[in-house]
């Protein structure tokens, strides 16, 4: 991936943007450096203007004394911004979502996994009426030679292709490739070297990594044409479980909503409606049984939401489970990768294969995962938020209705609290870490490119950031300790507890690193899908998906499926 020269700020265009938002004159702080870039000096008047928008103040002769100061500083930035930095560049700073002095509570890992038993259906004349079965049943289909790779992975490019001109969650396929895969599959099988239940299954990849020989475009309009010679690491581990890739498949605009440069992704269930984002095209493309699996990313709600929306089952492991490298950066210490299925199992079948640290992304940590079908309920300790559940909001009965089914399989559900820490001010340091990725397309203007232009889009957003004080950004990360810590006491009660989707888990949990199950739990007068949240101790998917499994077992909410 090539970066383009960063230019210096325009200072007429720079002043007339802050008059447009209501700022007038007011010299915000990084303005400094851009009237030193066109010659004008730093003097004690204008950090005078600056500091009102900065919040500190001073006196005379502080800012006669800082004058020198600023200018050094300003030679630093400017040789910075220099540099070419591309996407792929992290910090050096690693993200531990282990509080300093907190000893691990990590679950047995079993010396040997189990799924669960499974009856795959009869296949039929019309393979598509297979399309919405979940991986556990395909994978049956396929291990037993009932019906071939080829026969799958030639349906689901049929399915995607019929149904994109309406839900548009289709940014490039990659038939040649996929096709090679699925002869592979079909002729490894009949020789009897079956790899595991990802083996011959089509899936679909958010189209923020990497894939060698195809467009990562990000989903934005100035990286539409952007070629990655490599693949991500999670794209290699799931073609060494013998996955077949079929399609590289939408997200919102460098991972925000639903709108791409192509258009908007729609939800299966209701498609005059978005697919939430930002994993919009691998929720709609799942729903709508065009792929197998698909995997899609969260740095605070993007697998969350889109799961919800379009009625899938979507895990979003701990921080540090799944390494990033070949993905997109929005935030070094915020990005998570997981699978957005139709079942509980699919989604640990996807995370054995995909997890383990890879030697590149330095987050990623080796804690085992194996997937065992047989680990006792009784043996986990849930809980639910009390307070949340007790307020009102739209979707509270479905949620109480969860509850209940839980309760009527036995399960002990213990109160807790989600600690009240100050999220909204952390997610700072969202902000400024996208910002910081997306540096040269703020420099040189090219977010003019994006698609969405709104106060609250992108490229609003990462030139407000660039206005984060350093210190502040650090206090956030700081603040944030001290919310890993609370909840690290929280965790020492339950294994998993149940939370609504949209309550402050959501947050507070993409910041703390901790691990969500979303699964679907009723629908609406108007047929679409609403959901609950597991939400998991660290590095406890397996206890989280049991209870989830547990759960989809006692209901048939994800077996149900939109009539396109």
């Amino acid at each position: 991936m090539s970066t383009a020269p960063s230019p210096r700020y325009d200072r007429r265009s720079f002043m007339g943007y802050f008059a447009s938002i209501g700022l007038g004159s007011t010299l915000l702080p990084g303005v400094l450096w851009a009237r030193a870039a066109n010659g004008e000096e730093i003097t004690p008047e204008s950090i005078a203007s600056a500091e009102e928008i900065a919040g500190v103040q001073f006196d005379e002769d502080e800012r006669k004394q800082m004058v020198r100061a600023l200018q050094r500083q300003e030679q630093q930035i400017e040789q910075l911004h220099a540099i070419t930095l591309p996407n792929s560049v992290p910090p050096a700073i690693i993200f531990d979502p282990v509080p300093p002095g907190t000893t691990l509570d990590l679950p047995k890992t079993p010396s040997h996994g189990a799924r669960a038993p499974v009856r795959p259906p009869a296949v039929s004349a019309n393979l598509e009426d297979l399309a919405f079965l979940p991986v556990t049943a395909l994978s049956e289909l396929v291990r037993t030679r009932k019906v071939t790779s080829v026969q799958l992975t030639r349906m689901y490019l049929e399915r995607l292709r019929r149904y994109d001109p309406t839900l548009h969650f289709v940014v490039n396929y990659t038939e040649e490739r996929a096709m090679k895969q699925a002869r592979a599959a079909d002729e490894e099988i009949a020789r009897g070297k079956y790899r595991g239940p990802l083996h011959g299954i089509p899936w679909g990849a958010k189209d923020l990594f990497a894939v060698a020989g195809t467009p990562t475009t990000w989903g934005a309009a100035p990286y539409k044409d952007q070629m990655i010679d490599s693949d991500a690491t999670i794209v290699q581990r799931l073609d060494a479980a013998g996955a077949v890739l079929v399609a590289k498949l939408t997200l919102g605009a460098l991972a925000m909503g639903d709108q791409w440069f192509g258009g908007q992704t729609r939800n299966p269930w209701k498609p005059e409606q978005g697919s939430s984002g930002s994993s919009a095209g691998p929720g709609s493309a799942t729903a709508a049984g065009c792929v197998g699996f698909a995997v899609g990313t969260e740095t605070l709600g993007s697998i969350s939401s889109p799961s919800t929306r379009n009625g899938v089952t979507g895990l979003r492991p701990t921080f540090g489970r799944v390494p990033r490298t070949g993905a997109m950066a929005l935030s070094w210490t915020m990005d998570k990768i997981g699978p957005m299925c139709r079942a509980v199992e699919d989604c640990a079948f996807v995370l054995e294969a995909m997890h383990g640290a890879d030697g590149m992304d330095l987050s990623a940590k080796d804690i085992p995962f194996v997937w065992d079908a047989r680990t006792p309920l009784k043996s986990i300790r849930v809980g639910y938020a009390k307070a949340d559940f007790e307020r009102d909001y739209p979707t509270k009965a479905f949620d109480q209705a969860t509850l209940d089914k839980l309760r009527s399989l036995g399960v002990n559900l213990l109160p807790v609290d989600v600690p009240d820490q100050p999220y909204n001010a952390m997610r700072l340091i969202l902000n400024a870490e996208a910002a910081a990725a997306f540096d040269d397309l703020t420099r040189s203007g090219r977010d003019k490119e994006m698609t969405q232009q709104g106060d609250n889009a992108w490229p609003n957003t990462f030139r407000t950031a660039r206005f984060i004080p350093a210190a502040d950004y650090v206090n956030a990360n700081r603040a944030r300790v001290q919310a890993m810590r609370a909840w690290a006491e929280l965790m020492k009660t339950v294994d998993i507890f149940v939370a609504p989707t949209f309550s402050s888990q959501l947050t507070a949990t993409n910041l703390t690193g901790h691990p969500a199950l979303i699964l679907p739990n009723g629908f609406r007068d108007d047929g679409t899908p609403v959901s609950i949240t597991f939400v998991g101790g660290l590095y406890k998917e397996l206890p989280l998906l049991v209870v989830g499994r547990a759960y989809q077992e006692a209901t048939d909410f994800h077996l149900k499926h939109p009539t396109l």
